[in-house]
């Protein structure tokens, strides 16, 4: 029989609560010490600058055993969205490897941060001047720990890391004449493609490079959601003079994603007077949206005649040649990681709906080979980036081969199945035969029968024939090289 004393069931229950605070003091030593691990990862994979901005700030909070989630802590919505798009797999993959408790990861804003306005332009001088040699366009917010975190440009989108080809040649000019001292010819310059195909980084840019001529210029960038935020809270706060005045005062204005925008008749009037003020005083403007002008519905036709009466500039989806060339720009820092070039090859001709999705997938490809000490190969990156694969898989048949194929080299669609042995038939049905190998799922057998019943030997002659003179022959290399991108555009 246990006896007890009078006050035995409350020590038993301060005993049960002591041990529960221990279990969870070991519990986050042990996720810090895990958060030490990634973090010397990260700072080595991304470099100081980037790691200090982006992954530094980042506090762990607790981890929900019944889901597997842990919560990683940012200051401002602003640092907490940009580490969401950019680091999330990196940082998911990482936690997953160094603790099994953690399935996912929950980035959030502090609960605790507070806020000062992003069009705060007061610099040291207190006069919204800044210091000759300050390039980081310090606009800050601030939490209550005292942490800080820029939300101003990305020291990593410059021209000088931004990798041009045919598709984007002439927004690249455009913006470079936007950054230049002298006067552009063209203003604004307003900047459309698809998500993910370069045009924040050429806000970025822009900014970087008008600094470097314009040290002592304000410049603002932020989103057209951001730029409603801050209309609505002078509105509320009855400080649309002070806005106006904070607003107009820039020398340069970026805005980001401009579509959204549609639909708010008091901002868009507020954005349309601005716009007349700054052109009128010779201030540049630069606008960015995954649309052209003309088609963004709900915009009061005089916001769109100012939006589309300096230049437009097009960006096209990156092409296999430009999506293969920005692969290999961001080996550098990898170095000296070795990324095979069947590797480089297979996520240029696979990834093609973004560019922001073809680097994620590169360095979420060497985030886990680093970390599992796994060699980077093509059978790894079919394994680890399924999810990106399947997203940008776009069926391509073997018909539609036979069928861009004949055209290219123009012979009737027929000789695909027929038996004639001339020069001229024979090298564009193997060429067919190899791109069908290449591009679809088929196998030898599955292929030889649309090629007239050929025996599954005959199409692994051709592929093998193929793939040896794209070695050697500089002219059959460009045809398949043409032929891919047709098919795959």
């Amino acid at each position: 029989m246990i006896r007890r004393g009078p006050h035995g069931g409350r020590d038993q229950s301060a005993k049960q609560e002591g041990a529960e605070d221990n279990m969870e003091e070991r519990e986050a030593i042990d996720l810090a010490a895990d958060w030490a691990d990634i973090s010397q990862g990260l700072r080595k994979d991304l470099g100081h600058q980037l790691f200090t901005q982006w992954i530094k700030p980042i506090q762990l909070g607790k981890l929900d055993h019944d889901t597997g989630t842990l919560d990683l802590f940012l200051p401002t919505e602003f640092s907490a969205t940009w580490v969401e798009d950019r680091y999330h797999d990196r940082l998911s993959l990482a936690w997953k490897i160094a603790s099994s408790d953690v399935r996912h990861i929950s980035i959030k804003v502090h609960p605790g941060r507070r806020k000062i306005a992003d069009l705060d332009l007061r610099g040291q001088d207190g006069f919204g001047h800044r210091a000759a040699n300050d390039a980081s366009l310090a606009m800050e917010s601030i939490g209550d720990d005292g942490f800080t975190a820029s939300v101003g440009l990305d020291p990593s989108q410059t021209f000088a890391s931004f990798v041009t080809g045919s598709t984007n040649i002439l927004a690249k000019n455009a913006a470079e004449r936007m950054a230049k001292a002298e006067k552009p010819q063209f203003s604004p310059l307003y900047l459309k493609a698809a998500t993910g195909q370069g045009k924040t980084h050429l806000l970025h840019a822009i900014g970087h490079s008008y600094l470097q001529t314009h040290p002592r210029a304000r410049i603002f960038y932020c989103s057209a959601e951001r730029f409603m935020v801050e209309f609505v809270q002078a509105l509320k706060s009855n400080e649309m003079i002070e806005f106006k005045a904070r607003l107009r005062g820039f020398d340069l204005l970026l805005v980001d994603d401009i579509q959204f925008i549609i639909g708010k008749a008091s901002a868009q009037e507020e954005l349309l007077y601005t716009i007349d003020a700054l052109l009128n005083e010779g201030k540049r403007l630069v606008f960015a949206a995954d649309r052209a002008p003309q088609a963004l519905d709900g915009v009061e036709p005089r916001l769109l005649s100012r939006l589309s009466m300096g230049l437009v500039a097009d960006i096209q989806p990156a092409d296999i040649e430009l999506r293969r060339a920005i692969l290999e720009s961001k080996l550098t820092k990898f170095a000296p990681l070795e990324v095979p070039g069947d590797v480089i090859d297979f996520l240029a001709r696979t990834v093609s709906r973004n560019v922001r999705e073809l680097v994620g997938g590169l360095n979420k490809l060497i985030a886990y080979a680093q970390l599992t000490g796994q060699e980077v190969s093509l059978q790894l990156a079919e394994e680890q980036l399924t999810d990106i694969l399947s997203a940008n898989r776009r069926r391509i048949t073997i018909d539609e081969i036979q069928r861009t194929v004949c055209q290219f080299y123009r012979i009737d669609r027929s000789e695909m199945s027929s038996k004639r042995r001339a020069r001229a038939v024979v090298r564009p049905r193997q060429v067919a035969m190899y791109l069908a190998k290449v591009l679809t799922p088929r196998s030898y057998p599955e292929i030889g029968r649309k090629f007239g019943g050929r025996d599954h030997s005959t199409v692994i002659h051709a592929v093998r024939l193929i793939e040896d003179l794209r070695q050697r022959d500089a002219d059959m290399d460009g045809d398949v090289r043409s032929l891919l991108r047709q098919l795959e555009s």
